[in-house]
């Protein structure tokens, strides 16, 4: 291997990583209690990020906005909302159709 191919590795590597990072700061609304969101939030905020994504899908909207509003109103309560960027999904269903599915992005920062 030559010292050309290991610093191309290592710009990968740490490309990959800022990605990786990025994602770390996202939060994905699924089936949980609100709450269990809203913990999350709080500690990657107490962990020194500076902006918090909470994102979701379909039904679960609603939910990733109280996770917003509670993280905002009752837990760090100098959080501003950074951006909502709202958009639509297509998704194939079992049966190979296509459906549609609103999406929501909340951007969270200090």
């Amino acid at each position: 291997m030559t010292e050309e191919n290991t610093d191309e590795k290592s710009s990968s590597k740490k490309a990959d990583t800022e990605k990786l990072r990025d994602n770390l700061d996202c939060i994905l609304v699924g089936n949980k209690n609100v709450m269990s969101y809203v913990l999350a939030c709080v500690t990657l905020f107490n962990k020194g990020a500076e902006e918090v994504a909470i994102k979701a899908r379909g039904r679960l909207i609603s939910r990733a906005v109280d996770v917003a509003e509670i993280t905002r109103h009752r837990f760090i309560t100098d959080l501003s909302v950074k951006s909502i960027e709202i958009g639509t999904t297509t998704v194939q269903t079992d049966k190979g159709s296509d459906l549609n599915v609103s999406t929501i992005d909340i951007a969270l920062s200090k």
